[in-house]
């Protein structure tokens, strides 16, 4: 009975957790990809990185790496905004918010509303130079990157979805937000005021995951249903693809070496 016992003790502990698939990064485009790197490593931290953080000089410096998770610019016109599609934003937590606040909008970013108190935190709200916007957060328990935020018609069935194929451990953002915990970045989903557009082509363009078995994780998603507008191919020394998410959202799949 004992042995009973603490095999079901176990399982609360451990198997209610979703397994995750480790997030990889945040696709945003730039007319100028080397002037957006220099932009959010001055406001937001990170490091300045090429491809893979490779040392190639011959590379561009693409990217802004946030721990393992990058943010990274394509060269193109960013279009629309990210406000109004499915990727309405994502945050960073600082603790002068405030004051990089003032620094977005006197460097070419704009704020968006007031600065406000969410449970004990300040919040404020900016959109950097080529449309996206961003909200900064005082959290102390998670510091950097700190979250994507979604608009979807119909949150709870979005939040499902992202849980049950890309993983992460379900929760309430300071027992107030539903969302999927990833470790290093929460997923955060609100309910949108109206219909959404698709992300591909606006500035905030897509999101992603990385496996080790692009193969194997593309069989299991496409027996749950989920969509591919690219199949599994080589990019330089990695593998990619492209799946459909819930309201139009654009999801990279990527294999490291």
């Amino acid at each position: 009975m004992k042995k009973y016992a603490l095999l079901a003790a176990f399982y609360l502990l451990f198997g209610a957790q979703s397994f995750a698939a480790p997030y990889d990064h945040i696709h945003l485009a730039a007319n100028n990809p080397q002037q957006a790197v220099n932009w959010y490593v001055k406001h937001f931290g990170g490091e300045a990185a090429r491809f893979l953080r490779s040392k190639d000089s011959s590379l561009a410096i693409d990217r802004v790496m946030y721990g393992d998770i990058a943010v990274i610019f394509s060269e193109r016109d960013p279009g629309e905004g990210s406000v109004g599609s499915a990727l309405d934003h994502f945050g960073f937590s600082l603790s002068n918010v405030a004051e990089v606040v003032a620094n977005v909008v006197a460097d070419g970013g704009t704020q968006l509303g007031d600065l406000i108190e969410f449970s004990g935190m300040q919040i404020g709200f900016v959109e950097d130079p080529w449309g996206t916007k961003i909200e900064l957060i005082n959290d102390p328990e998670l510091r950097g990157m700190h979250h994507l935020h979604l608009s979807s018609p119909d949150p709870e069935s979005t939040l499902d979805w992202y849980g049950e194929n890309f993983g992460g451990t379900r929760g309430q953002f300071k027992g107030a937000l539903p969302g999927l915990d990833y470790g290093d970045i929460w997923l955060l989903v609100s309910q949108a005021r109206g219909e959404v557009a698709p992300t591909q082509g606006r500035s905030f363009d897509h999101l992603g995951w990385k496996y080790q078995d692009l193969t194997t994780a593309e069989e299991e998603l496409k027996a749950k249903g989920v969509v591919f507008s690219m199949e599994p191919r080589p990019f330089r020394n990695i593998r990619i693809a492209f799946a459909e998410g819930p309201d139009g959202v654009r999801i990279e799949l990527v294999e490291h070496e």
